[in-house]
């Protein structure tokens, strides 16, 4: 897993570079394809089930509220379709979790003027502060769904903007855990 974490980290280390050689490049149809890179901060909570043995879940309902940062590129594929990647670092701030990060891929569609509607699956790493300074990652797949809305789409006057309030709900396992995450994202 570390492997996948490093590769992710390289992979990330490319996007600006990879934004300015793609910026601007047109299909066939003449639509401009391009990437955007993007940055935000969240907040939320995490909640695990207290059931045992479940893909490596600790057999407590650890629960903890934290701060995230979020970064990521998307990549307009077609007309509404959107495809990209994100990393994630947390840091809990009050409760059982001491960190998580993660790495995911995204599919969306774009609604309105710049809102998005997406689903991602990755893979997260969380620590818990509960088990001690020297205690295990714990680890496993997750997936999520939500949606960053855009003020041009809420009533703005302004035809399209980089800045995007973003609500999602995350799992961990085998839906082990719900995560709901509420921040802003800024794309450049």
């Amino acid at each position: 897993m570390k492997t996948l974490l490093i590769s992710a980290a390289a992979a990330a280390s490319l996007i600006p570079a990879a934004a300015m050689a793609q910026s601007g490049q047109a299909d066939d149809a003449g639509a401009t394809r391009r990437l955007e890179p993007y940055v935000g901060v969240m907040g939320g909570v995490h909640n695990f089930d207290s059931e045992t043995g479940k893909e490596g879940i600790p057999p407590v309902g650890y629960k903890g509220r934290m701060v995230e940062g979020v970064a990521g590129v998307n990549y307009n594929v077609a007309g509404p379709l959107v495809v990209g990647v994100e990393g994630t670092a947390s840091k809990g701030v009050s409760g059982d979790i001491d960190w998580e990060y993660g790495v995911a891929g995204r599919a969306g569609v774009k609604a309105g003027k710049d809102s998005l509607i997406f689903g991602k699956v990755g893979y997260k790493w969380v620590n818990f502060d509960a088990l001690g300074p020297d205690s295990p990652d714990f680890h496993g797949t997750t997936y999520g769904a939500g949606v960053e809305l855009s003020p041009a789409d809420m009533g703005g006057s302004a035809q399209s903007s980089n800045i995007r309030l973003r609500v999602q709900a995350d799992t961990l396992g085998n839906f082990r855990s719900i995560r709901p995450m509420a921040g802003v994202v800024a794309k450049f």
